[in-house]
């Protein structure tokens, strides 16, 4: 028996491979050229003049991840208490304001993840990992969200980072999205207007990717006579994909011609200096909260990659990544205590601008769950077990630590169910997760 096997192809993820058992030989095909524009639209640069439409004009829904390499020093993060009479910590105490919005999550983790800073792909995935398996990544929550809700925005997804480096973010055939790292440039994709020659380039670019498409649903349809029950469920769980790809090229040339929002920020200067991590993550993160406010996207990951030298910051003489491995020396910890201070602070800031927000009578943060976490509990040992967690906003109860076992740890990836669940996905699963986070109840 002869097998063919069907490549996806996209401009920027990996080549993608679906086997299908034929009863009888068949020619060879390669097709969908172009798929990855219509899931990531990269260039897709003209964002809408105001808030896309939802059902009964209900405020949409957002999620915001913020991903930490290196980890939050446990002794200065995890409060005394547990419930929602906790003492707040040394960093719980520099985000007073907002700390009502906010659950703190201790002894919680990803199941059968190791392996240090090489898991950091699991992070909002919650694939395992280990050193001594080859390891097969899986989609990552912001972009099972895009997946499902993104043709409603412009930009299905944002991906970024501080720096030119990885991200946290996943396709659905765990391929890493290359993260934008320039806060001036992705201000010029979200508002500043392209000119009527890049509309017509982007628009052929949709049309061509469209048109090949249209070719694939043809030869599958081919297939489908000569298929075997279990092969013909596989080649309509792909071909629903197909078509999935169909409609959002089709509602992206929608977008193309529109006019972009308006803003009264100016466009942000870039910073030159690499290791200037916290002001570069604050400057993105004034980026991302124009986004959302304009509804340019919903969904976003901002990543704070862990390779930067001495952070300008008063007292802070080492470099971060060295300071986060401090071995419990004194000295290297209380630089450490002041480059981390400073990344919540910027982080409850954030919050702080979405919750003065108003958006149809509530506030931008009661509509978008921001996430702060990392694949690392302690970096120092490279443990990674006990990770950070902090959560906010997005129409749960908060104001409470969440306590779990500190040995034996509670599974993090259930906390991607409630996150799904609350988007209105009726499911109880997401990678290893089986359940909605217990204690985590909705308003």
């Amino acid at each position: 028996m002869e097998r063919v096997i069907l490549h996806v192809c996209a401009e920027s993820a990996k080549m993608k491979k679906v086997n299908l058992s034929l009863k009888k030989p068949l020619p060879r095909r390669r097709f969908l050229k172009g798929v990855g524009a219509a899931l990531a639209l990269p260039w897709l640069d003209a964002m809408q003049p105001a808030f896309a439409k939802t059902p009964g004009n209900v405020p949409p829904r957002r999620f915001v991840g913020i991903t930490l390499s290196l980890g939050l020093h446990a002794p200065n993060l995890r409060p005394q208490g547990q419930g929602r009479d906790y003492e707040p910590s040394l960093y719980l105490s520099k985000i007073p304001n907002v700390l009502d919005d906010v659950t703190v999550i201790s002894g919680a983790s990803h199941p059968r993840v190791s392996g240090g800073h090489q898991a950091e792909g699991s992070i909002l995935t919650g694939a395992p990992y280990s050193r001594n398996a080859v390891f097969k990544n899986s989609i990552s929550i912001d972009q099972e969200l895009a997946r499902r809700f993104g043709s409603q925005t412009r930009f299905p997804s944002l991906t970024l980072n501080v720096t030119e480096s990885n991200s946290p973010a996943y396709s659905e055939n765990g391929s890493m999205i290359p993260a934008e790292f320039s806060p001036s440039k992705l201000y010029k994709k979200l508002f500043v207007a392209d000119s009527v020659a890049e509309q017509n380039r982007q628009i052929e670019r949709l049309r061509q990717g469209r048109s090949v498409m249209d070719i694939v649903s043809e030869d599958a349809r081919r297939l489908q006579r000569e298929l075997g029950t279990g092969d013909r469920d596989k080649l309509d769980q792909y071909f629903t994909a197909v078509r999935n790809f169909e409609k959002r090229l089709s509602e992206s040339e929608n977008w193309v011609r529109r006019e972009k929002p308006v803003v009264r920020s100016k466009m942000p200067i870039d910073i030159d200096d690499n290791n200037a991590v916290v002001e570069r993550m604050k400057l993105l993160m004034d980026v991302i909260r124009l986004a959302l406010e304009t509804d340019s996207t919903r969904f976003v990951t901002l990543h704070l990659n862990g390779n930067a030298g001495a952070i300008p910051i008063e007292g802070v003489r080492q470099g971060y990544h060295g300071l986060s491995h401090h071995g419990r020396d004194e000295e290297k910890i209380e630089q450490l205590t002041l480059v981390e201070t400073e990344i919540v602070a910027a982080w409850g800031a954030f919050l702080e601008q979405l919750k003065a927000h108003d958006e149809q009578g509530s506030s931008l943060l009661d509509q978008t769950n921001v996430l702060l976490t990392s694949n690392l509990g302690n970096a120092s040992s490279h443990d990674n077990k006990n990770l950070p967690v902090l959560f906010a906003g997005g129409g749960f109860r908060h104001g409470q630590h969440l306590a779990f076992d500190q040995k034996n740890n509670y599974p993090l990836g259930n906390l991607f169910v409630s996150v799904l669940q609350r988007h209105g996905v009726e499911t109880n699963h997401f990678s290893q997760a089986t359940a909605p986070m217990r204690g985590l109840e909705m308003v």
